[in-house]
């Protein structure tokens, strides 16, 4: 009886040949999305190398001539891609000012719900719009925000309270608050997910405490919860804070036209136009390689300022 015991306490080793027996159709489930990552994020590494080179893809690689920083000072001196980048800079801090809070508010609202199936179906109704791509949004937006026959033109005329349809879509100043209030309805209820998850990691104890002290749900809100979800706030801002350089070519493409291109102008549509449309490669490759430089930088400062104000960071 004793041997039995001892040798039913015994825990035996997994060995990789072992899991990989146990568990060959996950394995092979699995080498798809790795497949895809290595061709399409690590295989392609090769290519940054055109971006040093005057690149004709008649030529290839061995026949296109070398030019070594050339290429990154015809960018710089380019009055498109410094206009470009202004409104690129602009546009993604106001997405960011506007959008970044909106999902912490939406998460919060939704947390002091007290009905679980009104807020079960609220929240699956804030998650559609992330689902949905930007050409049917943009299709959507041009059918209510159309200066004289859209949905909303239309109502506020016929309720009196404008004479002259809003150009919501078509003057530059209306475009922009449009454009930034679309975005963030499309993203802010996919957002509240993480701030949820991070929410309902906070002891409820700490909250049946505060109740008996005699705090409301304003101040259980201010000095529990949102203490409570303060460092996947500062994870998700230093991650955001990454993409100041980076734009949607979709959003852009659907939204954009000639009346707004001083805003609508920005680096994902510059790198289109120069790369695919002028068929100039190292240019657009240079823009890119500068976005994701100028973002890790930013995500690598924004990490750093936040452990030296004693929060926990990114890395």
């Amino acid at each position: 009886m004793a041997k039995a015991t001892i040798s039913k306490g015994v825990k035996t080793k997994t060995t990789w040949a072992n899991a990989l027996k146990r568990d060959w159709q996950l394995y092979l489930l699995l080498m798809i999305p790795v497949a895809l990552v290595v061709i399409f994020n690590y295989a392609s590494y090769g290519g940054i190398r055109m971006v040093f080179m005057d690149y004709k893809p008649a030529k290839g690689y061995a026949g296109s001539k070398w030019v070594g920083w050339a290429t990154f000072q015809k960018v710089f001196k380019d009055k498109d891609f410094i206009r470009a980048l202004k409104s690129s800079i602009v546009f993604n801090l106001l997405d960011l000012a506007v959008g970044f809070p909106m999902p912490i508010i939406l998460a919060l609202i939704l947390n002091e719900l007290r009905f679980p199936r009104f807020k079960k179906v609220t929240q699956t109704i804030l998650y559609l719009p992330h689902f949905l791509s930007w050409v049917i949004v943009g299709s959507v937006a041009y059918q209510m925000f159309r200066p004289t026959t859209g949905m909303v033109n239309v109502f506020l005329m016929n309720a009196g309270i404008i004479q002259n349809g809003i150009p919501f879509l078509t003057e530059k100043w209306h475009w922009a608050v449009t454009y930034l209030l679309i975005g963030v309805w499309q993203g802010m209820g996919w957002g509240t997910i993480i701030y949820l998850a991070a929410i309902t990691g906070i002891s409820g104890e700490l909250y049946e405490a505060a109740m008996i002290d005699g705090a409301n749900r304003w101040q259980r809100m201010w000095n529990i919860t949102l203490p409570g979800i303060r460092g996947t706030v500062v994870t998700l801002l230093i991650m955001n804070l990454g993409k100041v350089m980076g734009s949607n070519y979709e959003r852009l493409d659907q939204f954009g036209n000639t009346q707004v291109k001083d805003f609508s102008y920005q680096l994902a549509i510059y790198i289109y136009d120069k790369g695919l449309a002028s068929a100039k490669f190292s240019m657009a490759t240079a823009v890119g390689i500068f976005q994701s430089l100028v973002g890790l930088v930013l995500v690598l400062l924004s990490d750093r300022i936040a452990k030296m104000l004693g929060e926990e960071g990114l890395l």
